[in-house]
């Protein structure tokens, strides 16, 4: 329950205050950070010592997959990946088990352990709305949302090659409602759909199957319906050719195509915290998992980082940001929307796997994977990761992810956050991997060390900002919710040489503080708090929204499932959050 709480003399990291490890207090009254308590309230509020703590807000994932049924497919594919890692009941938790991908009830744990309060599911395809939401709302102690995949969906697909945007904009409009969910996901467009032919495309004016867009068309196309709709967060886009030496310069290219669309988030119904950097989002693109989408060269013998290439882009110009997709080595499981990426993969490694066609509406697929430090190209994907955080001169440009659980387990964050503050680190793990990480990449020339300001920002501000939830996430203003994190670390002792002491900081924070309540201390999980489900209700012309459904309900004779059983009521919904939008279309 949200109590009184009063946090003193810890160092603050609030980016979007521009509050820079200043040794102040932090107050929080009826789960939300005030200005002060007054003498009455400080008698009886619970006081937290933070000397030589560092205190920032809650954590803030924007990109992870955490829920629905490629998750879940890769439980079940598993059985080697639960017995290694688990957790017993107490008076207090569920048990729960799983590395790469634990069961929910642990998988909330290991992030409040970490410090993290918030986290999204990167794709709910739209007929798994159902399932995703029954998984988040069994996941405790995180507030969450999905992005709807969109990227191949027939009724988009065929409104943008009639150029019929209203019915378009109705459509949308009407799916984030049906299914409760945040913002539009655009994986390979395109190319998913010509999976279902056993195809893909290759180029970005490579028109597919039948409906004859190519991804230009849709990249375009959504990134302008995702600002006539005023959405909170930018059209989220994993690009063509993922995983492909070579793929960084369709992914430039792609950045290129929403240059001129200009963002314009709307005004939600909502009180907004105090900030002194503006936290609204100005960018029309938010690129997933770049390292992925970064590979050099033209094969696999002549492979190396593109990364580069497209840092150097997002460097000059301000419509982008992105995350990074690290590998941190060790077992991952790779689950994506992008069908034809995973049997790639399958082909390449021989490994079992998994492929889905949701019927109309995307695909994904599922493999488990192990990147190995004595491997010439998994050597170079964890330079590249690290080189995609370390090469953006702006903080503000990006968020640190591993794309849980792609390119490693989201419980490894507190191993890449010490890459990115100590030099020594990464050249102690240089020097453990093959040669071709420090050959064909540029990480053992780069001496950047991220402060603890910088990694505040990509790791809690920046991916509350992107999205659209500075209101009240992300930040520790006036008015914003009772999340934070306060981890023993003394930034006036700190030697970033010592990276092992910042590790342990962030694998087990002193104190998670979640909506004004104490939820996690030192690694054990205290108070199971209230949690939310974000999701976009955006109002459109009425006449236009019942045109579009005339087209909708005249294609479920294709579906396996009636129309009335397609919408995922608010009962699936752990206490559901609307962020109302009036798009005036």
């Amino acid at each position: 329950m949200a109590g009184t709480i009063a946090i003193k003399n810890g160092y603050v990291f609030d980016p979007l205050n521009e509050i820079n490890g200043e040794r102040m207090d932090i107050f929080i009254r009826n789960g939300k950070v005030v200005t002060e308590l007054s003498a009455a309230e400080l008698k009886d509020a619970k006081e937290i010592d933070a000397s030589g703590k560092t205190v920032m807000p809650g954590g803030v994932d924007s990109h992870s997959h955490v829920a629905g049924a490629k998750v879940n497919v890769g439980r079940m594919m598993r059985p080697e990946d639960h017995y290694k890692f688990y957790q017993k009941k107490t008076p207090l938790t569920h048990s729960g088990c799983g590395y790469s991908v634990p069961s929910v009830y642990l998988g909330g744990y290991e992030y409040s352990k970490m410090g993290y309060t918030t986290v999204f599911e990167a794709a709910v395809p739209p007929m798994e709305a159902r399932h995703t939401h029954e998984e988040m709302r069994a996941t405790p102690m995180l507030d969450m949302g999905g992005y709807l995949v969109l990227g191949n969906n027939w009724f988009l697909m065929r409104y943008l090659k009639e150029g019929d945007i209203e019915k378009a904009a109705a459509y949308i409009s009407w799916m984030m409602r049906t299914h409760k969910t945040y913002g539009i996901k655009c994986v390979n467009p395109a190319g998913v759909e010509n999976w279902g032919w056993g195809e893909n495309v290759h180029a970005l004016d490579q028109a597919n199957i039948h409906f004859e867009v190519t991804p230009e068309d849709i990249i375009k196309g959504l990134a302008e319906l995702n600002e006539m709709l005023g959405f909170s967060m930018p059209v989220h886009l994993h690009a063509n050719n993922l995983g492909h030496p070579g793929c960084w310069e369709i992914t430039r290219d792609s950045l290129k195509i929403p240059k001129n669309i200009k963002a314009r988030p709307k005004d939600h119904n909502v009180e907004w915290a105090e900030t002194k950097v503006n936290p609204r989002r100005h960018e029309s693109v938010y690129l997933t998992h770049c390292q992925f989408n970064a590979f050099g060269g033209t094969s696999w013998r002549d492979f190396e980082s593109g990364v580069k290439g497209i840092t150097d882009y997002v460097n000059s110009h301000d419509h982008v940001v992105m995350d990074s997709g690290c590998v941190p080595f060790g077992d991952a499981t790779v689950m994506t929307g992008d069908g034809p990426a995973i049997h790639d993969l399958y082909v390449l490694t021989g490994n079992k796997w998994s492929n889905t066609d949701v019927e109309c509406e995307c695909g994904s697929g599922v493999l488990p994977f192990t990147y190995l430090k004595s491997n010439p190209v998994h050597s170079v994907q964890w330079a590249m990761g690290l080189e995609v955080l370390l090469y953006v001169k702006d903080a503000w440009k990006s968020i640190m992810t591993t794309d849980s659980p792609n390119g490693g387990p989201f419980i490894k964050y507190p191993q890449v956050i010490a890459w990115l503050m100590s030099n020594k680190a990464r050249q102690d793990t240089l020097n453990e991997c093959h040669k071709w990480a420090a050959d064909r990449s540029g990480l053992a020339a780069e001496t950047r060390e991220m402060t603890l300001n910088e990694i505040a920002i990509v790791t809690r501000a920046n991916a509350a900002r992107t999205i659209g939830l500075s209101h009240s996430k992300g930040t520790l203003g006036v008015g914003a919710d009772g999340d934070v994190a306060i981890y023993d670390l003394d930034p006036a002792k700190l030697e970033v040489s010592d990276y092992e002491s910042i590790i342990r900081a962030f694998e087990n924070a002193a104190y998670t503080i979640k909506g004004g309540e104490v939820v996690c201390q030192r690694g054990e999980i205290v108070a199971i708090p209230e949690k939310k489900t974000y999701y976009s209700d955006i109002a459109v012309n009425a006449d236009e929204e019942k045109k579009m459904i005339e087209d909708v309900k005249n294609w479920f004779k294709y579906y396996t499932i009636g129309f009335s059983n397609y919408p995922t009521p608010e009962k699936y919904l752990a206490n559901p959050t609307p962020i109302k939008i009036d798009a005036e279309v």
